[in-house]
């Protein structure tokens, strides 16, 4: 319910593009297709595709069936070229897998999304979600193989949610792969004070998945909230404290206004003390699951949005 329509979206795409964004991040999955669509309709009328950066993904069920979802070679080689066609590109910047697939022998996943690549349809390829563990034997395979390097890795990582400094960011970095980061404000948590709702807040349950109402959480954005006395937003310090680690490449912001396009924009001009970044980073409280939610949880709020697909794992 918290989508845009598109006449309501191509605005703020025209905006991003004209603040000086060029990357743009979407999904096969998000919208059933209608997000990359939208996206790529609008980067065809707002922006010169060269200078343009597009990723998307593959993974999640977009109709029934087997070959309807997963990363076999069949549900990549039928993808790519779904994404082509609704994005109206030649080819994609960056292709993503959405988490890994368990059904999937990962060299014929690595394998198929190597041929894609040499095929010209994507550029380069991309990880996301996964234990840093499964991230470096897939490296060592790409690199046994000679097949093409994931060069990214898009994963969870804001002030309520650091379990990725313990090894995923180490490796990234060590690796040279940068880091895409989605849900860089938790869901909007870090942008707002702790007990303004909103409309997104008030349906997202996959929101109370990944955070939990813990005091912890609570001293963190109340955190925020006092570093941005300075005279500032939330989002923007937010925003600030990730741009500190050197691994993280782009936070992937989501917006529902220009206003909010202009906030991520102007939080490229901040530069946190060491004192600020303590005080932000005091209250957090580590997490038993690494991963905050299970590929099952993942799969089973999706299929149970999407009619005739078959209940996940059947």
């Amino acid at each position: 319910m918290w989508s845009l329509a598109e006449d309501d979206s191509r605005p703020l795409i025209k905006h991003a593009v004209g603040a000086g964004t060029n990357f743009f991040d979407t999904a096969n999955i998000y919208s059933q297709g209608s997000s990359e669509e939208i996206l790529g309709r609008a980067l065809t009328d707002f922006a010169d595709r060269d200078d343009i950066v597009i990723a998307t993904k593959v993974r999640h069920p977009m109709r029934p069936g087997p070959n309807g979802k997963g990363l076999s070679r069949q549900a990549i080689m039928t993808e790519i070229d779904h994404s082509l066609r609704r994005l109206g590109t030649d080819y994609i910047d960056l292709y993503q897998i959405h988490r890994l697939d368990k059904s999937t022998p990962l060299e014929e996943t690595l394998e198929a999304l190597h041929d894609v690549v040499k095929a010209g349809k994507a550029r380069y390829i991309g990880a996301s979600s996964m234990h840093a563990w499964e991230f470096s034997k897939a490296l060592h395979l790409q690199a046994l193989h000679g097949w093409t390097r994931f060069v990214a890795m898009q994963d969870h990582y804001n002030l309520l949610a650091r379990e990725e400094e313990r090894e995923m960011l180490p490796l990234c970095a060590d690796e040279g792969a940068g880091t895409i980061v989605w849900s860089p404000l938790a869901r909007g948590r870090l942008a707002r004070p702790w007990n303004q709702a909103t409309e997104r807040s008030a349906a997202d349950n996959f929101a109370d998945m990944l955070y939990a109402s813990a005091d912890s959480d609570r001293a963190t954005v109340e955190a925020v909230g006092a570093v941005a006395a300075r005279g500032v937003t939330r989002a923007q310090i937010a925003l600030a404290w990730l741009r500190r680690n050197p691994v993280v490449v782009a936070p992937l912001v989501g917006a529902s206004s220009t206003a909010q396009i202009d906030d991520a924009v102007a939080s490229l001009d901040i530069d946190l003390t060491d004192e600020e970044a303590a005080a932000l980073q005091a209250h957090y409280t580590p997490r038993d699951d690494f991963q905050g939610v299970s590929d099952e949880a993942v799969l089973a709020r999706i299929t149970a949005r999407i009619p005739g697909l078959a209940p996940a794992g059947a």
